[in-house]
């Protein structure tokens, strides 16, 4: 009996043997197979790119093989990216969302009101708040509630189209149709779901044409009474360089804020994931863990996950000297002070949406230029490093360093736009430390 991969990997097989090695090498490494269900076996392509060039030239000849090798009647089902992926998934209680569920969310003081909000959206989408803001530092559940909606509405309402995507990944799927001739379909896969969920919006910020998709897409759904639901790492106003019609749409509806949970809420979810992992921990050690990991709920599993690796590969019981090694490099005195000039470079391409070989390269392009100043001013500003420091980490002269530092101060001198687009780049990057 086939597995995905394994039916999957037979029709390569037989499709090199009918054409050549190398045309299908043009595709199949970047596609998956992910199920066999309802008759159908499920491939996804990794972009858009892929996903033309499969429908346009192989799917017949895909389907084909398929019938050849097996008499179950399947056809393919072929799906563009991650987004889709995980779409079709919740259409079919896949449990797409990772076990995300309302019932596993542990509820608290700093999460309470954005719980209760995500929940009754659950309910009645699109009756109560629309759209729904939730919003707080990186790693405090805002995607765990995310999912918890998609899980809720896919129980309820079956038939609704779901459609989950994140804020950077929105923008690089509206680059490659553009690039594919393919808008068209990008925007109609957006606007023709009925429960649009966003994670990470703050990423299309300073985006011209992505904000511009943005907001029709969100007008047709609006319009149309459909369900949207955004998450964020700060509320819209904190969003420098957003587009003002789109903070007031995104204030529309309702703001829900988390915040860091307080010792008692960080002790619940340590005896809660620790249970999940199968580690038995005593209410000191419980304690302990919960009053060193104070902002972040991704942090605490992560502790956990390494408590429960020493504990089996060592083979030692979990004392308190065991889990003061494990968490010795996870506690951070003062988190996200040093970002690394790496964080830094990847969050000023991901604003401007351009290649790291490109702002580290020698083009003097103003498209480059004036990020690769902004990357070298945000270097020196948010890190301890030295201008022949810099200087290394961007092959280059550490006077021209100095150049670009003291071309950004001047500008900002009489462009409040530049100091709202770096106020953008600093939070995106303290964000992700």
């Amino acid at each position: 009996m086939f597995t995905p991969e394994s039916l999957f990997s037979e029709i390569i097989k037989d499709l090199s043997e009918k054409s050549s090695p190398v045309a299908v090498n043009s595709w199949a490494p970047y596609t998956r197979a992910i199920a066999i269900k309802d008759g159908n076996l499920v491939l996804v392509a990794d972009n858009d790119m892929i996903f033309g060039f499969i429908s346009r030239q192989w799917l017949e000849r895909i389907n084909a093989s398929l019938n050849e090798l097996t008499s179950e009647h399947l056809t393919v089902t072929l799906l563009n990216g991650k987004a889709e992926e995980i779409s079709w998934r919740a259409q079919r209680d896949d449990m797409a969302f990772g076990g995300y569920t309302f019932e596993r969310f542990i509820v608290g003081n700093s999460n309470r009101f954005a719980h209760a909000a995500a929940y009754s959206v659950s309910q009645n989408p699109a009756m109560t708040y629309n759209p729904l803001f939730i919003y707080g530092q990186s790693g405090l559940g805002k995607t765990h509630l995310l999912y918890a909606i998609a899980s809720e509405v896919r129980k309820k309402f079956d038939k609704l189209n779901i459609v989950y995507i994140k804020g950077d990944d929105f923008t690089n799927e509206l680059v490659e149709a553009i690039q594919a001739g393919a808008v068209e379909r990008f925007r109609q896969r957006y606007r023709q779901a009925d429960l649009l969920l966003v994670d990470d919006i703050q990423f299309i910020a300073g985006k011209e044409r992505t904000q511009e998709e943005f907001f029709h897409t969100f007008n047709s759904l609006h319009e149309a009474g459909k369900q949207i639901v955004l998450t964020a790492d700060r509320p819209p106003k904190e969003m420098y360089t957003l587009e003002e019609r789109l903070k007031s749409r995104f204030e529309w509806g309702l703001l829900a804020d988390v915040q860091p949970p307080d010792l008692e809420t960080r002790m619940a979810l340590v005896s809660s994931k620790a249970k999940a992992l199968g580690l038995e921990l005593n209410p000191k050690i419980v304690e302990y863990i919960a009053e060193s990991i104070t902002n972040n709920v991704r942090q605490l599993e992560g502790a956990l996950k390494k408590i429960k690796a020493m504990n089996e590969i060592m083979h030692a019981d979990v004392t308190m000297s065991l889990v003061e090694t494990a968490i010795r490099d996870i506690i951070k005195e003062s988190p996200g002070l040093y970002p690394t000039p790496d964080l830094i470079m990847k969050e000023v391409c991901s604003f401007f949406n351009i290649p790291k070989e490109k702002i580290i390269g020698l083009s003097k392009t103003k498209d480059v230029t004036i990020p690769r100043q902004i990357m070298l001013y945000l270097i020196r500003e948010m890190t301890d490093l030295s201008l022949p420091d810099i200087g290394k980490f961007v092959k280059r002269d550490h006077t021209t360093v100095l150049y670009a530092i003291n071309k950004i101060q001047d500008q900002l001198l009489d462009d409040p736009n530049l100091e709202a687009t770096l106020k953008d780049i600093r939070k995106n990057i303290r964000s992700a430390t």
